[in-house]
């Protein structure tokens, strides 16, 4: 039944429309004019801020958001986004929906891209300064797909298509002179037959293009950038440590409750190896001491404050601990 009138007899409703506040907020006002009472109004939103949308209705306890995972019939995660006022019995709600329609719920707070896309946010940073610095794309992709990853971040924006991000660049007045390059030669991505790689003949395939690399070059001297030589260590170092950095941060912020709910995101959202057990559980193997000394080296060496250590990675770190003590000091006290 289309038309938003009919939602009167729905117990729970789910928004899906573009990531843009004020058309979530028409949808939110409608839905609260035409819901039953009661009813669970949740957002599919990957990013904005739920506290704000349920200020479009008078019934801020039955709003919360609901993120599933693209493409959605595959993808296992739903981000359960409980608000600053939403009600346990709506939360309650939403977490025994997903786990009916077989997905595995992950509650989190309200922060700017929620627990999946605040961290990948932090490894799309660095995957850009590193082509800067002197990698090529192919040898990031590389090195996050040996590491067990279905595929890496230059891959990954060929396929959800590079002008969305450059839209959201111009709206913003922010330059990425690389990805804007490739956009404005008309490199979109899988959708135009070619981004950062070139795909012959309707193929999903990625293959290296020379006039990229040659673009990335170009750039880098007209911007005055001496490229170096990177290894494939500092590659890992630089794509997996600033997400558990801010896997810290979103800890500390209490956004998760536990490093294991930031673990089940990345397993079940974003493809993270199995038997890497999420990327909390791997800081734990790797150590958070040697962790926190490569963010501190490479804050200094790339000029980057924003690697240095969290104050919960920090601490941690000094006392020797791991993030899934955290857990068991919960349970102890």
């Amino acid at each position: 039944v289309v038309g938003l009138e009919n939602v009167k007899d729905a117990d729970l409703v789910i928004e899906a429309v573009f990531e843009t506040m004020a058309i979530k907020k028409e949808v939110f006002t409608a839905l609260d004019k035409y819901a039953k009472p009661g009813a669970v109004l949740a957002s599919n939103t990957s990013y904005l801020n739920i506290d704000e949308i349920a200020k479009s209705t008078k019934r801020p306890q039955d709003v919360l958001g609901m993120h599933f995972f693209s493409p959605a019939n595959v993808m296992k995660l739903c981000e359960i986004v409980r608000a600053d006022k939403t009600a346990p019995d709506a939360l309650t709600t939403a977490v025994a929906v997903a786990r009916k329609i077989a997905k595995v719920p992950a509650v989190v707070g309200v922060c700017d891209g929620f627990v999946g896309n605040r961290m990948l946010a932090q490894r799309g940073k660095q995957a850009e300064k590193l082509l800067f610095e002197g990698a090529l794309h192919q040898q990031v992709d590389a090195v996050v797909t040996k590491f067990g990853m279905p595929m890496g971040p230059f891959a990954m924006g060929d396929l959800a298509g590079l002008d969305i991000g450059w839209r959201s660049r111009k709206d913003r007045g922010i330059k990425s002179e690389i990805a804007d390059a490739l956009c404005e030669a008309g490199r979109f991505g899988q959708k135009t037959g070619k981004g950062y790689y070139k795909y012959e003949g309707g193929s999903r395939a990625p293959l290296p293009d020379p006039d990229v690399e040659k673009l990335i070059v170009d750039t880098c001297a007209l911007l005055g950038l001496k490229r170096r030589e990177i290894s494939d260590d500092e590659i890992l170092e630089r794509m997996i440590y600033p997400m558990i950095n801010e896997g810290a941060r979103i800890l500390e912020e209490g956004i998760a409750a536990r490093p294991s709910d930031i673990d089940v995101v990345w397993l079940y959202g974003y493809g993270w190896p199995i038997y890497r057990g999420g990327p909390m559980h791997y800081a734990d193997q790797v150590g958070l001491k040697h962790i926190a000394d490569r963010l501190s080296y490479y804050a200094k060496a790339t000029n980057d404050p924003s690697l240095e250590p969290a104050p919960l990675l920090k601490r941690l770190a000094a006392e020797g601990k791991t993030f899934a003590s955290l857990a068991a000091g919960k349970k102890a006290a």
